[in-house]
């Protein structure tokens, strides 16, 4: 397979829908993307109806482009990551690995143009964090939740109004930004440096105002992370949990026992935004973004400090701070139902707790006049179905002793 031939796949496969984020190769299936979260066959010529074991590893061959580290990789740790760009249509980030002998490769498409956050319809608590100078930011959510878009439309308007160095490591590079106001050095792992842990202490030594790291993977990044955000840098980085608590517990579980006293204080002091993202299905068509906000106060540093418990849990913080634009997932749920973008089923799926969302979109039934649930219809039997007639039904033994 040339590299012609391989970009006249992957155009075919982009230009098959219009809203493809991922394109899949597997083999004994057809060639797939991934749209609006389910994944669809691609027709193309000539037919392919499934994938060979040769077919896919000739396509993994092309995408590691000659790389020996790449390759390596792959064989030593059974999956490799990478990037490959399609001139004048897309870049992509690249994940091969092995599965039962063969070789799968998914492709996940970037963006090439940088959003802004109201293009995004970001809420104005965004625009207030990429205002701080100091500190963590943690964008956190499921892989495809769109944590790097999020996070690439706040430096962007770092970008467009701070005379500040940022230097960013990611594994590749996503966002290609411009040099604007801001000096961006933009670092991809493998390429510019060997991991996260050493990239951020070599980025210690640089000078930069605001670390972009892509992802919190072990220990040794967080506690440097945590440094850096001591010594007066502003860290942007993501972890793979569901929610401001899990994103706690997730730090603080990378420490041993006796650690997590002084991790917790360390965090407490650094920690100015937690924001959690998923993705559920827009009527209409599309994905809408849900968020949950937590931001930094004196109520969140003590449960930071001291743990949750009855009433000081972050979802109660969260919830009593709405004010100041913090809000949880079920709120974000219910204000999406509101606004007709998303349906309750939707609603009820993506929330934490489901009958604080019941409850909730329940009122909002009953303000616009719509039945609230689907019992209306049942009717009570009397009371003489019940207990006369020569053949009363059982009555169970809970309500018999209650009776007597």
């Amino acid at each position: 397979m040339q590299k012609n031939e391989l970009d006249f796949i992957l155009s075919t496969m982009l230009e098959s829908q219009s809203d493809v984020s991922d394109l899949n190769f597997t083999v004994d299936k057809p060639l797939q993307v991934e749209a609006s979260g389910e994944l669809i066959p691609v027709e193309c010529e000539p037919p392919i109806a499934k994938l060979t074991p040769y077919q896919t590893e000739m396509v993994a061959l092309n995408l590691l482009g000659g790389s020996h580290k790449l390759f390596m990789d792959l064989l030593k740790h059974g999956s490799c990551d990478s990037s490959y760009t399609l001139e004048g249509k897309a870049r992509f980030r690249i994940n091969i690995f092995a599965q039962r002998g063969n070789y799968s490769i998914v492709l996940r498409k970037l963006n090439t143009e940088i959003p802004t956050l109201d293009q995004l319809s970001m809420p104005e608590i965004f625009k207030t964090a990429a205002r701080e100078k100091t500190g963590l930011i943690l964008v956190t959510g499921a892989t495809g939740s769109g944590k790097s878009t999020t996070l690439a439309a706040m430096l962007n308007l770092i970008n467009e109004t701070r005379s500040i160095h940022v230097i960013t490591l990611e594994d590749p590079v996503e966002f290609v930004h411009p040099q604007k106001k801001a000096t961006f050095n933009q670092r991809e792992l493998g390429s510019d440096f060997d991991s996260f842990s050493n990239g951020l202490r070599a980025a210690l030594r640089q000078a930069p105002k605001v670390i972009l790291v892509g992802e919190m993977r072990d220990r040794q990044t967080v506690e440097i992370a945590l440094s850096a955000a001591e010594t007066g840098h502003l860290v942007l980085s993501t972890l793979h949990t569901i929610d401001a608590g899990q994103t706690i517990n997730r730090i603080l579980g990378m420490f041993e026992p006796e650690e997590q006293d002084q991790v917790r204080v360390r965090l407490a002091d650094t920690l100015r935004y937690v924001i959690s993202q998923r993705l559920a299905p827009r009527i209409g068509g599309g994905r809408h973004a849900l968020l949950e906000i937590m931001g930094s106060s004196l109520r969140t540093r003590e449960t930071v400090v001291q743990g949750e418990s009855e009433g000081k849990s972050f979802y109660e913080i969260m919830e009593a701070s709405e004010t100041f634009g913090w809000k949880t997932f079920d709120r974000a749920c219910v204000e999406a139902f509101e606004q007709g973008l998303i349906s309750e089923e939707s609603a009820m799926l993506y929330c934490t707790k489901r009958g604080v969302v019941t409850r909730a979109i329940d009122n909002v039934k009953k303000m616009r006049g719509e039945a609230m649930n689907d019992i209306s219809d049942l009717r009570m039997r009397k009371a003489a179905e019940i207990g006369g007639g020569p053949n009363p039904p059982p009555v169970p033994m809970s309500i018999s002793l209650k009776l007597k």
